[in-house]
């Protein structure tokens, strides 16, 4: 197991070792950016899935943090909205709190927990250190939200009319452009490291 970002930082020379304060501070930064994120949000007129840049913060940040404090952020997350605090992209159609986790884009936010342990344990294995691997642990994430959320929307939701259809309402019209944002987001890690020259000591 190789340290994240965030190990490095907290145990650089010039910072105090890592401890329950600072990685709390973490996990609130990532939980705070990603509920930011959803506040910008495009509605599409013809899916219930509204175009946000969640999951790139979501990814980005599971490299960052690792895979337990990770997906604690997006726990944290998740538990904020059903709370009934208003984190998620804003809908006229979808409430806030537990009532959006049962809607169609309920499969989409329950992933990101999931997600996130994953490329943390990508990252904790070096991953985050190389753009091409950034990629592809990026890639992984990306496709567990998209899985829960294509699973959902197809088949648990009310009005669900299967998998051909979730995939045009969830799938097709998102992709593309999440794969663009992939690839800029990918870039985030490596170049931290490189920066700090943290990379070349390990």
């Amino acid at each position: 197991m190789q340290p994240t970002f965030l190990t490095a930082a907290l145990t650089r020379p010039h910072a105090r070792a890592l401890q329950l304060g600072e990685r709390v501070g973490a996990v609130v930064f990532f939980t705070a950016l990603t509920a930011a994120a959803a506040q910008i949000s495009v509605p599409l007129p013809f899916t219930p899935v509204p175009f946000t840049f969640q999951p790139m913060v979501v990814l980005v940040g599971a490299m960052a943090l690792g895979a337990r404090l990770g997906m604690t952020s997006q726990l944290v997350y998740l538990a904020l909205g059903v709370a009934g605090l208003p984190v998620f992209a804003a809908s006229p159609a979808l409430p806030q709190g537990v009532a959006r986790l049962a809607g169609p884009t309920g499969g989409y936010l329950m992933a990101y927990p999931f997600a996130a342990y994953l490329v943390g344990a990508l990252a904790e294995r070096g991953f985050d250190r190389r753009y091409l691997t950034s990629v592809v642990a990026m890639t992984c994430g990306l496709a567990v939200v998209f899985a829960f959320g294509i699973l959902w929307l197809g088949l648990f939701t009310p009005g669900a009319r299967g998998l051909s259809a979730a995939l045009v309402a969830g799938f097709y019209p998102f992709v593309l452009e999440d794969l663009v944002k992939l690839l800029a987001a990918a870039v985030i890690l490596p170049r931290l490291w490189t920066l700090t020259g943290w990379n070349a000591s390990r």
